[in-house]
């Protein structure tokens, strides 16, 4: 199949483009921007007038729910529901049930992936084994299975000698560690960040000292073993800045944080909206814009849509008993788009955070629309608005506290390896 996407405005952010180019592709590749390959007869033309042409989003966080949680999502819907968003890469983390900690189960989840012919799966190997917090898992042989980093997801790890022994072991084999700081007895019971709000309506609270204790024990052991580490889902203003100083450091440290983080505070639980049930906990106005300003720096790196379906029966609980957790596979991009517009930045710079940085944080040749490489590409209207209601989502989890806002940014077309895999 060859496809011509004609008069689209292309952001390429790897390659500094930002223009009005057609891209030609071939074989699953892009063959040429800008002018024709010679010879190059199009079985398709894409016409992209008034839309962005730029390389499929790669989500650093997105729960599938399988195995083990079809009743919340199934690998089919939450793959259609990726596509639908533009991304075309995504990582799962391991708390699965089974956890991802045997390297059969990563090999039967990448197989169930790739028998969908649309995103590509990124697995996440477990740290630990079941994700205990005791014994390491054997990550050479999850790498071998395809396994791109390892992580405790969000399950404890109190054990700081177990930390350091991974961190030793990550490091002799140049793997890189993900994980979530939070101190586990400091966080325990928590559902809320220890502010105002949470005092104000009775919820047991989550200081924001149990981010920054953990970090400081990982930058410690970073320190110790050489080794590499991705810090996932970033909340606080303090957090932040140690992750500034670790990095003039010199500290082979990147971050994220999740894109409603970058939108919502302690405020927006209101009156117990259980959509505003998150892991970590939404903060204080104060670190929102911490987090919105760091992104903007380049002191967070990438944002993440944190993908976390639930079932309406888990959500339709009191705020502290239902399950954590919001849609965002569809929404990164629009929600992305609405903190660039908000804060002044540019749309190669918002697509950058979530294309080529995380295609370097993971360390993959991605993210880019070079001439030779993979046509994952996103091609979306950043003028058109859409309403978020459940029949509007194609992922089996409808909870999001942007339930009923109109968002600009429509995707249209979703392209991997050259093939039209959704259009909207």
């Amino acid at each position: 199949m060859k496809i011509h996407i004609k008069n689209g405005r292309l952001i390429d952010p790897k390659n500094n483009i930002d223009a009005l180019h057609d891209v030609f592709i071939a074989a699953g590749k892009v063959v040429g921007n800008g002018s024709a390959p010679e010879g190059f007869h199009a079985n398709r033309v894409i016409d992209a007038t008034g839309m962005v042409v730029c390389p499929g989003l790669i989500d650093l966080s997105a729960r599938l729910r399988e195995p083990g949680f079809e009743y919340m999502a199934t690998l089919e819907s939450e793959m259609d529901a990726a596509v639908a968003g533009g991304v075309t890469s995504l990582v799962c983390p391991p708390d699965t049930d089974p956890p991802l900690d045997e390297p059969g189960l990563v090999e039967m989840l990448k197989h169930r992936a790739k028998s969908l012919n649309q995103a590509r799966v990124y697995p996440l190997g477990a740290l630990t084994q079941k994700l205990e917090g005791q014994r390491l898992t054997e990550m050479a042989e999850l790498h071998d299975a395809g396994c791109v980093a390892f992580s405790q997801a969000d399950a404890p790890l109190t054990d700081s000698n177990v930390l350091f022994r991974a961190l030793q072991y990550a490091s002799t084999f140049d793997f890189t560690v993900w994980l979530r700081p939070q101190d586990a007895f400091l966080g325990k019971d928590g559902v809320a960040h220890d502010g105002e709000v949470a005092s104000r309506l009775g919820l047991a609270g989550i200081p924001a000292c149990a981010e920054t204790i953990a970090i400081a024990r990982i930058l410690l052991l970073m320190k110790e073993t050489a080794a590499r580490v991705h810090l996932c889902r970033l909340s606080t203003r303090d957090g932040v800045e140690m992750v500034r100083q670790a990095k003039r450091d010199g500290l082979p440290l990147t971050c994220d944080i999740g894109v409603h983080h970058a939108h919502l505070s302690e405020m927006d639980i209101g009156f117990f909206d259980p959509n505003c049930h998150l892991v970590p906990p939404l903060r204080s106005l104060r670190d929102r814009d911490a987090l919105r300003e760091g992104v903007k720096s380049g002191v967070i790196d990438a944002l993440c849509s944190d993908h976390t379906p639930v079932d309406d029966d888990a959500k339709l609980l009191p705020f502290a008993e239902a399950e954590a957790g919001v849609t965002g596979l569809e929404l990164l991009l629009p929600l992305t788009l609405k903190w660039a517009a908000e804060m002044g930045v540019g749309l190669s710079k918002a697509i950058a955070i979530i294309t080529t940085e995380p295609a370097r944080i993971l360390a993959l040749d991605a993210g880019h629309l070079t001439p030779g490489h993979s046509a994952d590409i996103c091609i979306f209207a950043p003028d058109e608005y859409w309403q978020v209601t459940p029949a509007a989502l194609k992922s089996q989890g409808k909870n999001t506290p942007f339930h009923n806002m109109e968002l600009a940014g429509k995707v249209k077309y979703t392209l991997v390896d050259g093939s039209v895999v959704y259009e909207g």
